[in-house]
């Protein structure tokens, strides 16, 4: 049954608008109402013989009196330009209008004339190239359809051929197995009967005519029955000259039967190549399978891990998931901004230098590091800092006697840790400040294993040797159980005794600096693009972010391109460890750096790029795949977790809004506080940053209902104004020691009261009485602590609690007692539990209430 033509359709394939074919059939005296009615031959008919009269055309032997007196040609055209790598394309669309005016009768000129008879040769030419057109197509749609008939033809030869052969060879077999039963009196089996090739061969011979190929008529029959059907497509032609197709025979398959449009179900299960890099989302996972996102999760839930369409899986977990869906998983190449910015690197080139030695003063809280550092600056640094420690590196270039020396001044509290392992990661000498009255201390010790962990060689200064209660052989022989051997005592440490009051043995130490740098041979390329590591970084309000950098190579000018960790940005200023601005900074030179998108991370590397456009790239990508990778963490929920939050009850959580001066302080302060999470409550650091309290954070933290902790730093007219509305616990901290202790205290009022019980005392039964008043008495010694009066008891009879509850009289002779203590006998009167017997112990407790801590 053939399809019917719709206005739709019809406009299609006349490539006229839908409202315009809707108008012109209006006035053809079609009225239609929607685009998708049927339209009928004799209404195509109707309204080809409409257009006809309307273009001036008249029917064949008809005269229109109203024929029109002027004919309107259009033509456009589309023209698109632009594109190319991020760049839209734009598309121009050309429009052309030709209105010609039919002259009167009689009225007309030889020139109009001329010009009427040149539109009406150039109309005609049009409609026979139309005609030519279309002959054309039924002439290509002829010849597919012949092809296809042959090619059937022969697969059907080639069938019939192989069916044959199999036949005669089956046939041979059954009688050379059936020769040894003639004998036996079995008959001969028939066999099969031979196809007629005769057949065959005469359909073949028919099928060469093109009137007998699948019904389709000869060109001639084509072009004299449809040459005037102006309003057929070429693909209604092509069906309407073709006759019904012949139903397939008993037997062969309708795949057989079309032309090649059948579906073939492959032979093989196909094996994709999935390219996965280090996270990917179970979506885009699933496209790549050529899956259905709903299967992956189904089988992700098999492997133990619940994760829905659009969280993002690790790299190992997406290898495992495309492998058991039998696909091979290869991983994907590298970003092509980070490969360009390595062979960025490479490409810097020049001969080494001799550069300044990198020195880190490290050591424990309050052994004078700051100090020692201050005299060699002769500035006063430590009289400015909270509670007389350092709680964030400083770095310093220093133009000493000697030469320049590049310091970095490290913190001493446990909590940073983290600061102490990133400087002896950057520097060239750790110089180890022990207090020569103090002694060895866990940050030293810890400061000592940073040293050897980085291979860095360690210079001791002993310092605080001017007061009486000094000790430096002590140090020494501490020392020596941390495997740091003195020179004096046939190690390879150089040891220097000072005081950075006084200032004596400072220059001693310079000059240990100075030989350990020559043994060294520290060389670094001068000219070039620099690259180095960020120091320290923080948020001022004026400036945007600062970063201090210490550069490790080339030169670092004003006006480069830098990428910094995931930051990026146009270097706008450069400034010393005194506030002054310099041009540029080469190598082993402590700078603070403006001008970058945001705050980078601690111990970030910084690389001076050629333009904005990789440097951008670059950051663009790196956060990219820190956000997958912080997904992946996030996602991280395996059956086996979420069974043993289950089973584990609920836990406390004490939420936290930390907000410092500088990106160390930040990151010293979430792993302290983090750290205090046990079983019972957890500290989770719901917000963090450098810079000021804003009405971000303010608002962040009244949703959660969180503590705001202020490092050096104040909250905003507007973060005020949200934490008075909202009534938040608002914190000002300059020292860390008291944002533990603080956090601490807010966890404890979080976790409330435990109540707790205290054997207070235990008596033994050595008799037991009969009596009216009270039942059965126990004639007890009190063998442990006191036994007092309305306190509870328990029972028990071999080591096991057979009973619990109050005593009823607690008696001395005839005497009623509060108590009574140690190695003393008494009367115990048991509350309504008479089945007491001797040997058995009574054992007095009370319940008292204890505040819960971390």
């Amino acid at each position: 049954m053939s399809q019917q033509t719709t206005i739709r359709k019809l406009a299609a394939l006349v490539n006229t608008p839908v409202e315009k074919l809707l108008e012109q059939l209006s006035e053809a005296g079609m009225p239609f109402s929607d685009p998708d009615q049927a339209v009928s031959s004799t209404e195509k008919m109707k309204l080809l013989g409409f257009l006809r009269r309307t273009h001036g055309r008249a029917e064949q032997g008809a005269v229109d009196p109203v024929a029109p007196k002027k004919i309107t040609l259009q033509r456009k055209s589309t023209l698109t330009v632009g594109g190319g790598r991020n760049k839209p394309t734009v598309d121009v669309v050309v429009r052309k209008k030709v209105t010609l005016v039919k002259p009167e009768a009689g009225a007309g000129t030889d020139g109009v004339d001329d010009e009427r008879t040149e539109i009406l040769r150039k109309l005609e030419e049009s409609r026979q190239r139309n005609l030519d057109e279309q002959q054309r197509l039924a002439d290509a749609d002829r010849r597919r359809v012949e092809e296809a008939e042959e090619a059937k033809r022969r697969e059907v030869e080639a069938e019939a051929e192989r069916v044959r052969v199999e036949t005669e060879a089956a046939a041979s077999v059954a009688t050379t197995e059936e020769a040894p039963r003639k004998s036996h009196g079995h008959g001969h089996p028939k066999p099969p009967p031979a196809r007629d090739d005769r057949t065959t061969a005469s359909k073949g011979k028919h099928r060469g005519s093109h009137a007998m190929v699948a019904g389709v008529e000869d060109e001639e029959g084509a072009a004299a029955r449809f040459a005037g059907q102006m309003h057929l497509s070429p693909a209604d032609r092509a069906r309407r000259s073709t006759a019904r197709p012949r139903r397939p025979q008993r037997g062969q398959q309708r795949d057989q039967s079309r032309t090649g449009t059948g579906f073939t179900r492959p032979t093989a299960p196909v094996v994709r190549e999935v390219e996965i890099g280090e996270a990917i989302t179970v979506a885009d996972l699933a496209q790549k399978l050529a899956m259905k996102g709903g299967d992956v999760v189904k089988a992700l839930f098999k492997m133990g891990v619940m994760a829905t369409i659009t969280q993002s899986i690790d790299h190992d977990t997406a290898v495992l998931i495309t492998e058991e869906l039998g696909h091979t998983a290869v991983r994907a190449d590298a970003d092509d901004a980070e490969s360009e910015l390595l062979a960025h690197v490479e490409d810097v080139t020049g001969d080494q230098t001799q550069r300044p030695p990198v020195v880190t003063i490290m050591g424990h809280v309050d052994h004078g590091k700051t100090s020692l550092l201050d005299y060699i600056r002769r500035t006063r640094i430590a009289p400015g800092e909270a509670g007389g420690i350092t709680q964030h590196i400083g770095a310093y270039h220093v133009d000493t006697p000697k030469g320049v020396v590049s310091f970095l001044d490290t913190p001493g509290h446990a909590a940073f840790s983290s600061m102490r392992a990133r400087g002896a990661k950057i520097t060239d000498i750790v110089i180890l400040v022990v207090a020569a009255d103090d002694g060895v201390m866990p940050q030293t010790i810890e400061a000592i294993q940073h040293a050897k962990a980085a291979r860095v060689p360690l210079i001791v200064a002993i310092n605080k040797i001017d007061k009486a209660e000094a000790d430096p052989s002590r140090i020494k022989n501490e020392l020596l159980a941390h495997d740091v051997v003195s020179e004096e005592f046939g190690g390879d440490t150089q040891m220097v005794e000072l005081s950075a009051k006084t200032g004596d043995g400072i220059d001693d130490l310079l000059d240990a600096i100075n030989l350990q740098a020559e043994v060294l041979e520290l060389k670094a390329i001068a000219d070039g693009r620099a690259s180095g590591t960020v120091i320290e970084s923080s948020l001022d309000k004026g400036r945007g972010p600062v970063a201090t950098v210490l550069v490790q190579q080339g030169q670092l000018n004003k006006g480069d391109f830098v990428v910094c960790g995931v930051e990026y940005g146009r270097v706008r200023a450069l400034f010393d460890e005194t506030g002054g601005q310099v041009p540029s900074a080469g190598p082993s030179i402590p700078v603070q750096v403006l001008g970058l998108s945001g705050v980078p991370d601690a111990g970030d590397d910084f690389v001076v790029v050629g333009d904005e456009r990789l440097a951008r790239e670059v950051a663009q990508q790196r956060e990219a795949k820190r956000r997958e990778t912080r997904l992946v963490q996030a996602a991280g929920n395996r059956m086996e977790d979420i069974m043993a939050q289950m089973g584990g009850g609920q836990q406390l959580e004490l939420p936290l809004v930390i907000k410092a001066d500088v990106q160390g302080s930040v990151e010293a302060l979430r792993q302290a506080l983090t750290a205090l999470s046990n079983d019972e409550i957890r500290v989770n650091i719901i917000r963090s940053g450098v810079g000021g309290i804003t009405e971000s954070d303010a608002n962040s933290a009244a949703t959660a209902k969180a503590t705001i902790i202020g490092f050096n730093v104040r909250a905003d007219a507007s973060a005020r104004k949200v934490v008075d509305t909202h009534g938040l616990d608002l914190r000002y901290f300059s020292i860390i020691y008291d944002v533990i202790d603080q956090v601490k205290q807010v966890a404890s009022g979080i976790l409330g009261v435990e109540i707790r019980e205290e054997i207070i005392g235990t008596a033994e039964v050595r008799e037991v009485f009969r009596s009216s008043k009270f039942g059965a008495v126990a004639g007890s010694m009190v063998i442990e602590g006191v036994l007092r009066r309305n306190k509870p008891i328990r029972v028990l009879r071999d080591e096991v609690v057979i009973f619990e509850g109050e005593l009823e009289s607690l008696r001395r002779f005839k005497e009623n007692v509060d108590e009574v203590r140690t190695n003393t006998e008494c009367g115990i009167g048991v509350k309504a539990y008479n089945d007491i017997k001797p040997g058995d112990k009574i054992e007095c407790f009370e319940r008292v209430e204890v505040q819960r801590t971390l």
